[in-house]
């Protein structure tokens, strides 16, 4: 059997990846969930970081200087923000370019 990648061409296509977005959350938070149904609803994809994890609040606090989620960050923008209203109104204004 010969593989693709045997004496040959080989052509991939790649595309590209969203950046990174990482939002900081607590278990049974009501505004944490408003921004995870927002962002549901507008297919974004959240990596969400459980501030119940010790190695995730040390983050949270590292960045953003207060123990308060739900706290969004945009790694490739280099955008960070507190409050469910304004990262709700951040991704949509994301998603509607």
């Amino acid at each position: 059997m010969r593989h693709p990648w045997e004496g040959g061409v080989f052509f991939v296509t790649l595309t590209p990846m969203d950046h990174k977005l990482i939002l900081y959350v607590k278990t049974d938070c009501p505004y944490c969930e408003k921004v995870r149904a927002r962002a549901g609803e507008r297919n974004i994809v959240l990596e969400e970081r459980n501030i119940a994890q010790m190695e995730y609040l040390d983050e949270l606090m590292e960045r953003g200087g207060k123990r308060q989620v739900p706290f969004l960050v945009d790694e490739e923008r280099g955008v960070s923000m507190y409050e469910s209203d304004d990262i709700i109104q951040y991704l949509e204004g994301r998603t509607s370019r």
